[in-house]
């Protein structure tokens, strides 16, 4: 696998409620960029669905690997899973009112035609990074509380 990345950035909001936000996958095409849809396909896993270029897709499942309450969420593909990633988030509370979050990741593109589309996906993986977690950020700090867990509806 490639070199892991990491990305931080201050949230307004305590680490229990980003936390809560957080965990929930299907939530992420709201916030992260080419993300269609995440589906969970039980208690630890769940499959993902990437946009990509004219129309194509990439596809893979993902396991959940340590769920550490309103500090840490890490996770993994599965074998066999087109991409092949693997990474965690973790939730400082500096206030009760802020909260650094932090995701390192490591991705490793698949071969052929899939690999040809998720390099452009993932050609700057820390400007793609930074950018989701700004993104996340402002569906935080923007977004009626009352509505940050609810799965989206396709």
């Amino acid at each position: 696998m490639a070199d892991p990345i990491t990305q931080s950035i201050i949230v307004k909001g305590s680490a229990s409620d980003l936390y809560q936000v957080w965990k929930n996958f299907e939530a992420f095409p709201r916030f992260m960029q080419n993300i269609k849809s995440v589906t969970k396909t039980d208690e630890r896993t769940s499959h993902w669905v990437m946009e990509g270029p004219l129309g194509t897709t990439i596809e893979w499942d993902a396991e959940t690997t340590r769920l550490d309450e309103n500090q840490r969420i890490a996770w993994n593909s599965k074998d066999l899973s087109a991409v092949k990633t693997s990474g965690q988030v973790t939730f400082v509370e500096l206030t009760p009112a802020e909260t650094e979050i932090t995701v390192t990741l490591t991705y490793d593109p698949p071969a052929g035609l899939a690999g040809e589309v998720a390099a452009q996906l993932f050609g700057n993986p820390e400007g793609r990074l930074r950018d989701d977690l700004r993104r996340f950020k402002e569906f935080i700090e923007t977004t009626p509380q009352r509505i940050h867990a609810q799965p989206t509806t396709s």
